[in-house]
């Protein structure tokens, strides 16, 4: 049923037509950082944007836009990992 749900999202992304390139920069300065924005711009008019971003938080996507989120944005919305706890001496 997962399955069926996320086939469902992926077929109203507004991305679909989309080169795919358009969201993964190879910088994110200068030239890029225009290119960042075009794919954030296609984010913006998506039915199931919020759909992506889970799915990009979920599943820890490193690199591109998603959700109309960078990999720098994104990681600013991933809870920071609790510290572990030391070890208990003897």
């Amino acid at each position: 049923m997962a399955r069926l749900v996320e086939w469902s999202w992926r077929m109203l992304a507004a991305c679909r037509p989309v080169d795919p390139d358009l969201f993964f920069p190879v910088s994110s300065a200068g030239k890029p950082l225009e290119q960042a924005d075009k794919a954030k711009a296609v984010c913006a008019r998506c039915l199931v944007r919020l759909q992506r971003l889970a799915f990009a938080l979920r599943t820890r996507q490193a690199h591109g836009t998603w959700g109309g989120l960078t990999e720098e944005e994104r990681n600013q919305q991933r809870p920071a990992r609790p510290a572990t706890a030391p070890a208990a001496n003897g």
